[in-house]
């Protein structure tokens, strides 16, 4: 468990490293195309300083995003001790529990930390899993905070988000300023600024899923450790693939937080799945079952 951790902490320096790296590309294009090479270090401080402020308000954002809005104990009662007594059991602290009102069964993690942790739940998935369900669903999303997956996820989320957006204005600029100049280095560097515009969000994203796949079996294995009762947790996802999990309210930036795929079913999501088939992660808990 502690060298997960500790390899989490790497996927998050490489992330920053990348980051900085892809950045620094995008600054430097942008003074090519205006012949202004003073324009990269504004550049990289400007998307340095946007991170710093994510890192701390990106798990508001992504609550807000999700319209999920927080509880006491007296409003929901049986989530909030499910979520103490796991944290209890994990030597961990409190997080803040939210609920979504939404019908489909999900739930989901954020923070930057244990003692800035939030989890959420549908209203779907504490109306349609039994008490042990729920315990194993809400197991694994502790499992994500005591890993510190969650800050991987929340850099992951700050930093395609602001590769998006800075990719996005590449390519409008490179695009109303390719006619300006006839000369072959205008046209080089056009032609590069599109292919970056176009490359950068899929490299981003290609980060984000090889992360995002991987600590979703992690945190499951957490959750089955921590309750001691793996087939929890495998009827919760068995439950869960039969009846669907997308959400009413969509949005891909925020996918690879959920526990299970919260957006609709297709051959690109597919590809794009920030999360294993629930097919897999199901027969990998039963495993652990028998072995147990």
């Amino acid at each position: 468990m502690y060298s997960a951790i500790a390899a989490n902490k790497r996927k998050t320096a490489l992330m920053m490293f990348v980051f900085v790296v892809l950045v620094a590309g995008f600054g430097w294009l942008f003074g090519q195309i205006y012949d202004q090479p003073l324009i990269t270090p504004y550049v990289l401080i400007g998307a340095l300083v946007y991170v710093l402020i994510s890192y701390f308000a990106s798990s508001k954002l992504a609550v807000a995003m999700n319209g999920a809005h927080e509880i006491k104990k007296s409003d929901n009662p049986r989530l909030w001790r499910i979520v103490e007594n796991l944290s209890i059991t994990n030597g961990m602290p409190m997080p803040k529990v939210y609920v979504i009102d939404d019908p489909a069964p999900n739930a989901f993690a954020t923070g930057r930390d244990p003692n800035h942790a939030i989890v959420a739940a549908t209203t779907g998935i504490l109306d349609m899993l039994d008490d042990s369900e729920l315990q194993g669903v809400m197991a694994h999303e502790l499992g994500h905070v005591k890993n510190y997956d969650i800050r991987v996820s929340m850099i992951a989320f700050a930093l395609v988000a602001v590769i998006s957006i800075m990719a996005d204005i590449l390519l409008r600029l490179t695009w109303f300023r390719g006619g300006d100049d006839d000369d072959s280095g205008s046209s080089i560097f056009f032609v590069l600024g599109i292919v970056a515009a176009i490359l950068a969000p899929l490299i981003a994203t290609f980060i984000q899923l090889a992360i995002s796949r991987r600590r979703e079996y992690l945190a499951d294995a957490t959750g089955a450790m921590t309750t001691r009762y793996p087939e929890g947790l495998a009827s919760a996802l068995a439950k869960i693939g039969k009846s669907g999990s997308t959400l009413k309210r969509q949005n891909a930036s925020t996918a690879h937080l959920f526990f299970a795929n919260p957006l609709k079913k297709g051959v690109l999501s597919k590809l794009f799945s920030t999360h294993p088939p629930i097919e897999d992660r199901i027969a990998r808990l039963q495993e652990m079952g028998r072995s147990a």
